[in-house]
C-alpha cells in the first residue's frame, strides 16, 4: 500500500461541521477562534510569526505545511526558516522572558516524496527571527506589527560562526550583524542578505 500525502484544500472558515450530509451550523472559524486565539502562546506564536512573514512576502495563497524542511519558499527558490520569541507570554511571569531562538541542525521530513535525508544541517537559505519586542503586558498585541522586530540573517553566517549551536540568544544574534527591518521590508532584507 502506498499512501501519499493528502491534498489539503484551503478552507474559508465558513465550512460547517456536519452529520453525514446535514450541517450542524457550527462553522470551522468557530474552531479556529476557540483553538487559536492565544497567539502569545509559544507554539502558536511561532506559527503566527510564519504567517506574518508570509503575509509581508505576499505568499499566503497556499497552505502551511507542518513538517516541511523549511517554513516558507520565496519566489520558488529562497528557502526561509522563521523563528519567534517574545518578552511577554500568555502565562503568568515573574520577569520578562529571555530572548532566544532555535537554530539547530535538522534531518528534514520530505512531505512530498516521503523520502528522508540522513544529512543533519540547516535546511534554509535565510533565517527571519521575529521578536515580539513589546514589554508591557497590558498593551501587548501580537496583531500590531509595530510591536515586532525582524532580524534577517543568511544561514551561511550561522553555519560559519555557529556550526553546531542549537539556540541563539538575542545579544549573540546581534553580534552576527543581521539586517533589522520592519514589517513591509522583509523581502528587501532577505534579498540583501543573499
Amino acid at each position: 500500500m502506498n499512501l501519499g500525502p493528502v491534498e489539503v484544500v484551503r478552507k474559508t472558515g465558513e465550512e460547517t461541521l456536519c452529520k453525514g450530509l446535514t450541517s450542524t451550523g457550527i462553522k470551522l472559524n468557530e474552531f479556529w477562534s476557540w483553538s487559536s486565539s492565544d497567539i502569545l502562546n509559544n507554539s502558536l506564536r511561532g506559527v503566527f510569526a510564519e504567517f506574518i512573514v508570509a503575509s509581508d512576502l505576499k505568499i499566503t495563497k497556499g497552505n502551511r505545511v507542518e513538517w516541511d524542511a523549511y517554513d516558507l519558499l520565496l519566489d520558488d527558490k529562497i528557502k526561509i526558516e522563521v523563528k519567534s520569541s517574545s518578552y511577554i507570554q500568555s502565562w503568568g511571569q515573574v520577569k520578562h522572558s529571555n530572548i532566544s531562538f532555535k537554530i539547530n541542525l535538522t534531518i528534514p521530513d520530505n512531505t512530498v516524496s516521503n523520502m528522508h535525508s540522513q544529512e543533519r544541517k540547516r535546511q534554509s537559505d535565510v533565517y527571519v527571527f521575529c521578536l515580539l519586542a513589546h514589554k508591557d503586558q497590558d498593551t501587548v498585541n501580537p496583531l500590531n506589527m509595530e510591536q515586532w522586530e525582524f532580524y534577517v540573517l543568511n544561514t551561511e553566517v550561522l553555519n560559519e560562526k555557529l556550526p553546531k549551536q542549537k539556540t541563539i540568544v538575542l545579544n549573540s544574534l546581534l553580534k552576527l550583524n543581521p539586517i533589522k527591518c520592519e514589517y513591509g521590508n522583509i523581502r528587501e532584507a532577505i534579498y540583501n542578505t543573499l
